[in-house]
């Protein structure tokens, strides 16, 4: 995020905005920040999550009386609360509610223009290294090299996506072993490139690449937004309290259920269990930040399958993803976790030791749809690769 806001800062110099980046909590440097500099108005961002609706309400009780304070939903399309008053039940309830909104809100953005007059509190400058010397993150997470954070970027990942993979999008999304992915994720997530704006340039070549466009929006658009509409009217979204009764049921009968292996979080975390494939997904999303799509599926429903209880499970799988993802503590992973793990937005299925009518899946599975030996080359330790 930080070396994101380097470029808007120059940006906004070039366009003649002042940039001011303010160091502590928002409720501590913000309200003053309003009063010192006489700002007519606040404009904040929508998340779903509690702590940002946390950091906007502390705001909110802090700010002078006389500031308007307005929220924007610019996490997605149609916002939040106009598409659905309530928790949705599944893609199925929700599809309709947003297709018959898109043509009201999917439009293009208006251009952002040099300002004409100079700035009555002009910037200072800002020391960027004392910003990156103050976050309190886990530094033993590495960068990763691949994405380059920032607009320019992320538009150029976009542009990629739409040339070379957009194509087979439709066809081989599921595949881990095949470049098919948008792979636009921790820019949506850092808000660093918009979905409407991923959503206009994909449609443009609809023509062409008709099912491939359709399956995008239903997953950048239908997907994402019915994972905002759960975090956002279930304060459980990252418990088995959020789950639906007969998840909750099925998971309790079965909670006493053998377990064919056992792991610890410091095995599963290094990659040291039984299954290869399980290993390989792992190791990619430690190395690249990013784990394919339909592996984090299986890769969630093995730690229901190996871990003590549904509530460690669900913990475990949590904690990786957000230690480890560059999408991390979004809607959509904790969703992911709660669909694989709670079965939510999902239905019953046949009843089997330990998932109960949770959905299953297994590694014989996997190897009828991809290549499953190559992905475990590809992501093979580090002492077996070499």
């Amino acid at each position: 995020m930080l070396r994101g806001l380097q470029e808007v800062s120059k940006e906004c110099t070039e366009l003649n905005i002042p940039f001011h980046l303010l160091l502590g909590y928002a409720k501590d440097v913000l309200p003053p920040f309003v009063v010192q500099q006489g700002v007519g108005g606040l404009v904040t961002d929508f998340c779903p999550l509690r702590v940002p609706r946390q950091w906007v309400e502390d705001v909110r009780e802090r700010l002078p009386e006389d500031v308007p304070f307005v929220q924007v939903d610019a996490h997605n399309i149609v916002p939040c609360w106009v598409t659905s008053p309530k928790q949705e039940y599944s893609a199925r309830t929700i599809r309709g509610k947003i297709h018959s909104q898109l043509p009201e809100f999917l439009t293009e953005f208006p251009p952002v223009v040099r300002h004409p007059h100079p700035p009555s509190c002009p910037a200072e400058p800002i020391a960027w290294d004392a910003c990156y010397s103050s976050l309190q993150v886990d530094r033993s997470v590495a960068e990763v090299e691949w994405a380059t954070p920032g607009t320019s970027a992320g538009l150029a990942v976009l542009q990629s996506f739409i040339a070379e993979r957009l194509k087979s999008f439709s066809t081989q999304r599921n595949d881990p072993n095949k470049a098919a992915l948008s792979n636009l994720s921790p820019w949506f997530h850092f808000g660093q490139v918009s979905t409407q704006r991923a959503i206009l340039e994909v449609q443009k070549h609809r023509r062409a690449h008709r099912e491939s466009v359709d399956a995008f929006v239903e997953e950048a658009v239908v997907r994402r937004e019915l994972a905002d509409n759960f975090c956002y009217y279930n304060e459980n979204y990252d418990s088995l309290q959020g789950a639906y009764d007969w998840a909750q049921t099925t998971l309790r009968l079965h909670a006493k259920d053998k377990r064919p292996f056992l792991y610890e979080l410091q095995q599963l975390e290094q990659a040291t269990t039984h299954d290869p494939l399980w290993n390989a997904a792992q190791l990619q999303m430690v190395r690249e930040g990013k784990m394919h799509g339909f592996l984090r599926m299986y890769w969630a429903k093995k730690i229901l399958e190996w871990t003590r209880s549904p509530e460690e499970a669900l913990q475990f799988a949590i904690y990786l993803n957000d230690r480890y993802e560059l999408d991390g503590r979004d809607p959509n992973g904790y969703v992911g976790c709660l669909w694989s793990i709670c079965g939510i937005h999902d239905q019953g299925w046949k009843e089997r030791d330990v998932f109960g009518k949770i959905r299953y899946m297994n590694y014989s599975g996997c190897k009828r749809k991809f290549d499953v030996d190559q992905f475990e080359r590809r992501y093979a330790p580090r002492e077996l690769a070499q």
